[in-house]
Order: C-alpha cells, then sequence, then structure tokens
C-alpha cells in the first residue's frame, strides 16, 4: 500500500497564489469578516433556507442541534427532504486537524476533514457543502458566484481582499470564497479553549472527587485506553484538542434508524474511509477520525451515524468490550448491535479493565469538564430533558 498523496481541492494553492495582493489593509481580518457573511448566508443554497450555520450551529457548539425528522442523527437538506448518512461533526477545533496524510512510521492514515478525510484542509472541506446535493444542493460552481455576485459586499470586498482579477474566473472566485470561509473557522470563536478544564490547567477551577477520578482514568494506561485515541500531547498539557486525528473502527452498529429513514439497503454499511478517493486498501474499511471530544458533552448524538444519543451509553459501549455485564444497550432494551463493519474493528486498543458505575459517570463528568464556557448552561438544559 502507498502512503497517500496530499490532496489538490477544486483549485487551491494553484489560482489564487498568482493573483496580485492587494497593499495598504489587513488581508487576514478582512478575510475573516467575509468568511463571517459568507458562513451566515443561506443564498449558498439552492432553495435559499441553509447555510453553514445551519448545520453547524454556533449556539450548539458549530454541531447540528436541530430536532428535525431525523432525529438529530442526521442533518436535514436544502431540499426540505434529503438526509445525509452520516453524523454532523462539531466544526470547532477543526482547524487543529492537520491536512490529510499517509503516517509511514505508524501505518495509519491522519488529519483531513469529514469523518473520512476527504478534504485536505478547512478550505477544502468549505468547498464541498453548497455543491453536495443531499446538503446545499447547488447545481454549478457556477451557479454559486452568480449568487455571490448579485451581493455587491461581495463584489467589492474580494476584489479588495484578493485583488481585482479575482472575479475573471470562477475558478479564483470559489477559492476566495473558500479561503474567507476557513479564515473564519480558524478563529478563536471556534477554539477558545475556556472549558472548566482548562481552567483548572491554569489553577482558576478545582475539580471535584468525581471529575478527578475521571481525570485519572482518562489518561490512565492502566485502567481505560482513551488517551491512546484521544490525547494528542502530554497529559494535561494546554490546548489539548482530545484527538490524534488518526482513523479506527471501534465496532459501531449501523444505526437501523438512518437505514430506514433513507431507504437504504438493508445490508448497508458505511465503509468509512475506505471511501476516500485517496484511499483503496481494504484493510481501511470502516474506519472513522477519531473526533476531538471538547464540547463532547453537548454535541450528540455521537458516532459516525448517529446510533447513539447519551455520552454515557458511549462509555458503556466502549466498557462492552471488557464486561460481560454490559451486554445490553440502555437506551434500546437490547443486547448492543453487531458492528457495522466487523473485520476491521480495533479490539487491541478497545482492551482495557472492567469498569464500575463510579468509573463510567467519573469519565463521563471528566468530559463535561471539555464544555466551553459559553455552551455550560447547554449542560443544564440537556440534563432537564433526560
Amino acid at each position: 500500500m502507498g502512503a497517500a498523496a496530499a490532496t489538490v481541492p477544486l483549485w487551491q494553492n494553484r489560482v489564487l497564489a498568482q493573483l496580485p495582493a492587494p497593499a495598504g489593509h489587513n488581508p487576514e481580518e478582512e478575510k475573516i469578516a467575509l468568511g463571517r457573511l459568507l458562513f451566515f448566508d443561506v443564498n449558498l443554497s439552492k432553495n435559499r433556507t441553509q447555510s453553514c450555520a445551519t448545520c453547524h450551529d454556533p449556539a450548539r457548539a458549530f454541531s447540528d442541534g436541530r430536532s428535525n425528522a431525523g432525529k438529530g442523527m442526521v442533518s436535514l437538506g436544502d431540499d426540505g427532504t434529503s438526509f445525509g448518512n452520516r453524523n454532523t461533526p462539531t466544526a470547532m477545533y477543526a482547524k487543529y486537524a492537520p491536512d490529510f496524510h499517509f503516517n509511514q512510521k505508524t501505518g495509519q492514515y491522519v488529519g483531513g476533514q469529514f469523518l473520512d478525510g476527504r478534504a485536505n484542509d478547512l478550505a477544502a472541506q468549505s468547498g464541498q457543502p453548497p455543491l453536495n446535493p443531499v446538503e446545499m444542493n447547488m447545481p454549478s460552481v457556477g451557479s454559486i458566484i452568480e449568487r455571490l455576485k448579485n451581493n455587491q459586499y461581495y463584489l467589492d470586498n474580494f476584489r479588495r481582499v484578493y485583488g481585482e482579477q479575482v472575479w475573471d474566473s470562477e475558478e479564483t472566485a470559489y477559492e476566495a470564497m473558500m479561503q474567507s470561509l476557513a479564515a473564519f473557522e480558524r478563529t478563536s470563536q471556534f477554539a477558545p479553549f475556556n472549558s472548566k478544564y482548562d481552567k483548572y490547567l491554569r489553577g482558576e477551577y478545582e475539580l471535584t472527587v468525581l471529575e478527578d477520578l475521571g481525570r485519572t482514568l482518562f489518561f490512565s494506561n492502566q485502567n481505560v485506553n482513551c488517551s491512546v485515541c484521544h490525547k494528542l500531547r502530554a497529559e494535561d498539557a494546554p490546548f489539548e484538542t482530545f484527538s490524534n486525528y488518526e482513523y479506527h473502527n471501534i465496532g459501531v452498529p449501523r444505526n437501523e434508524d438512518v437505514v430506514a429513514l433513507n431507504k437504504l439497503a438493508q445490508d448497508f454499511a458505511d465503509h468509512g474511509l475506505l471511501e476516500n478517493p485517496l484511499v483503496s486498501d481494504e484493510a481501511m474499511k470502516g474506519k472513522f477520525k477519531v473526533p476531538t471530544l471538547r464540547n463532547i458533552a453537548i454535541t450528540g448524538p455521537y458516532m459516525h451515524n448517529g446510533v447513539f444519543k447519551d455520552l454515557r451509553t458511549v462509555v458503556l459501549f466502549y466498557d462492552k468490550f471488557n464486561n460481560p455485564e454490559r451486554s445490553v444497550n440502555p437506551e434500546t432494551g437490547q443486547v448492543w448491535g453487531e458492528a457495522e463493519v466487523p473485520e476491521t474493528v480495533n479490539l487491541k486498543d478497545l482492551r482495557a479493565n472492567v469498569l464500575s458505575d463510579r468509573k463510567v459517570d467519573a469519565l463521563v463528568a471528566f468530559m463535561k469538564l471539555l464544555t466551553d464556557e459559553e455552551y455550560e448552561h447547554l449542560l443544564e438544559q440537556d440534563e432537564a430533558v433526560k
């Protein structure tokens, strides 16, 4: 198997670099201003009903908090009837994912955007939803450019930021849109690092007994293996995003509700990383990118297909691989479903010590600590709904 080459999404790194940079202003700040406007612009969808913020709501940690016919498991598209097959991940802290690549040393694919890494970086990711028929449903790049040209602010400021020639081709204009959206998503609004855990690291918050137990368990190599995949830096290092951005199959069952909702074949299986056009190795089938745990307590449902509603259920699911007493999914009252792609389940890293109920509660308490300050009120709201 060869290593994957870096993707070159659309026209990125090819056309804008050829244009002269305007002088006399702060291009990065102006890119951010453009990106912010674009992020909330419903005119980027065919029926003018959806913007990026529809599925990445800043009031819900940039995840999809809508209660629609998809029950929050998957997102509703611009046509009002189509749904995706995958749960929409938060856009928060996404800027820290490295460009998609193959690590020869570890034998792992790493980074990229989307759950299968098919976009190399944030700019590449931002160019795909407007053209996706299940999402924003625009028929072509040209149709999007026409929408942008109908806005005088875009006409003037694309020229100001990217140069007079930016509108000379669809390629340069579309890349300018992508780069602007990426600039906005790289701001601190998407990565504030102001949770209670961050405050604890700065000596501004004292952990409860249960939270401290959860922290100890999380980082321990002798209890559970959370930190094998959900840690990039040293224990308790600042600015940890709680993902190593690798791809793993942890045995998640198929979401039968999504299968029924989208009228999929009964033997449907999401092959994850193998559906990335740069990946052809069958050993990658069923693997998905390790998500950040930042704001995890308020960005459910969970797993690539939204099959679990509650964060505690996720911890119990991990424990069931080692604990014969965890044979029943508490959300369904039935035994856990079989792995959607059983051949590549990473049983090695799922091996861990059995968890008591208190330890399960402690891990959940620790993950709640990773909720950024502006979303802490959602923890109480969500708890009241249960």
